[in-house]
This record gives C-alpha cells, sequence and structure tokens, in this order.
C-alpha cells in the first residue's frame, strides 16, 4: 500500500482584497429571494472573511448604490488591494465609468453575480466587464462569491 501525503498548500504571501457590491445588493435577503437567495449582505460579507482566513486573505468589503462611490472605491483601490471580487449589479450592464476604472488601475479582478445573468432578461446577457476581468461567476447564489475569491487568489499565487 502507497500512502499519499497530502498537504494542505501553505500560500506563499498574504492578500488584501476588495470585495465591491452594486446597487441593491444591501437588500439581499429580503429582495426576490427567488432569484437572490436568502442570505443577506451582511452574512456574505461574513462568510467572506471567514473563507478569506482560510485562503491567507484579508477581505474588505464596501457595498453603494452610487456609480460615482464604486468608481472612487476602485480608484481608491490601486495601492491598497492586490485583487477585486465585483458584483457591479445592474450597473455591469451600464457603467462604463466602472469598467473603465477596473481597467485603468490594473487589479485583478473577477466578477460575480448571484443569478446566472445569461438566463435572465436580455439585457443582463452584455457585461462590460466581462472583457477585462480575470473571469466571470455566475448563477451559485451567494457561492458566486466565494467561487470568485477562491479563484481570485488561485489567480494571484499563480502571479506571484
Amino acid at each position: 500500500m502507497t500512502i499519499v501525503n497530502v498537504a494542505t498548500p501553505v500560500a506563499s504571501r498574504s492578500w488584501d482584497v476588495l470585495v465591491l457590491h452594486g446597487p441593491n445588493l444591501n437588500l439581499l435577503g429580503l429582495r426576490e429571494p427567488g432569484i437572490y437567495g436568502a442570505r443577506t449582505l451582511a452574512q456574505i460579507d461574513i462568510q467572506l472573511v471567514e473563507l478569506g482566513i482560510s485562503l491567507n486573505t484579508t477581505v474588505q468589503s464596501f457595498q453603494s448604490n452610487h456609480e460615482g462611490a464604486l468608481v472612487d472605491a476602485i480608484h481608491a483601490a490601486r495601492d491598497r488591494y492586490q485583487g477585486i471580487v465585483i458584483n457591479a449589479g445592474a450597473y455591469t450592464h451600464t457603467s462604463i465609468a466602472i469598467r473603465d476604472a477596473i481597467s485603468a488601475v490594473q487589479i485583478p479582478t473577477v466578477e460575480v453575480h448571484l443569478s446566472n445573468i445569461y438566463k435572465r432578461e436580455e439585457f443582463r446577457h452584455h457585461s462590460y466587464l466581462a472583457s477585462i476581468v480575470v473571469g466571470q461567476i455566475s448563477g451559485f447564489g451567494a457561492d458566486s462569491y466565494y467561487l470568485g475569491l477562491q479563484a481570485l487568489v488561485a489567480h494571484l499565487e499563480g502571479l506571484s
């Protein structure tokens, strides 16, 4: 019998990640739970912090219903964070400003969505962010955030 020792890999360094939540995500748990799930934004944020600890990653979250506030947060992330996870909500489909901000700061970014945007209304099928982000995860409810954080850290580890 061969025994294989499977050790948990140790991250080569720690990461700081900003999680951005766009408009109406402050209403999670109340807003259309059949589409967006029953978890609140606070619950998702707590679970992201806990997952971050296991990934040797510090997670800071920010939510705004205002496009300019999200753009400002992206700009401010430039010298502080190594990665961004963003659920831009409806701004995904309308905001060239958020797209340009992500492109300008050149921070690896993963786009996430609770629902599968490609199974919804036609206007949700286009993402202004998709062409400039590392990847996109949608349709897994709150797990989209956790999968996004894991994917982002794996990407960052591959860069180090």
